[in-house]
């Protein structure tokens, strides 16, 4: 791992584990309101009742015995996602984007046949991919596809922008791009490359994989210095609402931007893991405390960006050390 000494991380203002979880997780995230995010079907309804737009709910299946019948169900649809309503980190994500005589392809061009789907879905069900492997739902949905702009930025998997939001206020942003390491999967922890995001533009500030500085994708050999993602203060907007929804001080927001539909949210998370600061070069303490330091929050998300954008301008480093032991990046992969 390529963090630098705690002293220095310290001064940078870096957000460790213990602290957000006593400081931000713990005085900002009441535990009532988490079943609003650790389940994505209550997640979606919820969000989507306030004018949050997100990927269209095409079935849910909640039974052992409505898994005999799901050839019905997905018999008008040739391209869509199955997913565990209580899964994390991408686990139990089965992506179908077409079919191929009698049976479902895979992203990776890998096909499923109709029984191989139904006994994903009976795993579903009986919590082997949900959080401490309680039982759960399936949640089928619409496939995005990804915007143009994003070209040939990820391998196969769709890119997303994690946001972090606290009380309101979008304060620091990142691109996540699936790899072949991440098996098409934007997990940083599996190999993704994480893209940090200026909050004032959208436009890069850095990228790593394996929390290494990189300038190309692995395995597309795309430029990641490039980048400037659309849409970006409706994405901001769309991440500052889910706070006015869900009433988390201190939360993730995952949103993609879809080809028909625009920004959409996939999902949020109430417990936000702290790489996003690895993808950015910066801490985010600092921003955390100014708006602490507010004597008065908006009430308006629109209010709310707006000082986000003004006040979280990206500045580089200005002679500063980074918060990298080295500071020499990657082609590609970190080998």
């Amino acid at each position: 791992m390529m963090w630098a000494n705690p002293f220095r991380l310290r001064r940078r203002g870096v957000l460790g584990m213990n602290r957000r979880n006593i400081d931000y997780i713990g005085r900002y995230n009441d535990r009532r309101y988490y079943p609003l995010v650790d389940n994505k079907l209550e997640t979606k309804l919820v969000v989507r009742n306030a004018g949050v737009t997100v990927p269209e709910l095409l079935g849910v299946v909640r039974t052992q015995h409505e898994i005999e019948f799901i050839d019905v169900v997905l018999e008008p649809f040739r391209q869509f996602v199955i997913k565990p309503a209580q899964g994390s980190g991408g686990r139990g994500i089965l992506v179908i984007t077409g079919r191929e005589d009698d049976g479902f392809r895979k992203s990776n061009g890998d096909v499923w046949s109709l029984r191989r789907v139904k006994r994903h879905l009976s795993n579903i069900l009986s919590g082997l991919h949900s959080l401490g492997g309680r039982t759960d739902v399936a949640i089928i949905e619409d496939l995005v596809i990804s915007d143009d702009t994003f070209g040939d930025l990820s391998h196969e998997g769709v890119p997303d922008i994690r946001l972090i939001v606290f009380r309101g206020y979008p304060v620091m942003g990142m691109l996540r791009l699936a790899t072949k390491a991440s098996d098409g999967k934007a997990n940083l922890h599996q190999g993704a490359v994480g893209v940090g995001l200026d909050i004032s533009t959208g436009r890069n500030v850095s990228a790593v994989q394996f929390d290494r500085p990189i300038t190309h994708h692995p395995d597309t050999g795309a430029r990641l210095d490039q980048i400037a993602v659309p849409h970006w203060r409706e994405l901001l907007t769309l991440a500052s609402l889910c706070y006015d929804v869900t009433h988390l001080g201190y939360l993730g927001a995952d949103l993609v931007l879809d080809r028909r539909r625009g920004p959409l949210l996939l999902e949020l998370n109430a417990r936000p893991g702290l790489t996003i600061q690895i993808a950015n070069h910066e801490g985010l303490v600092p921003r955390l405390s100014r708006i602490e330091l507010l004597e008065e929050h908006s009430r308006d998300p629109g209010v709310r960006v707006e000082f986000a954008m003004q006040h979280f301008v990206h500045h580089p480093y200005r002679g500063q050390q980074s918060l990298w032991e080295s500071d020499t990046p990657a082609q590609g992969s970190t080998g």
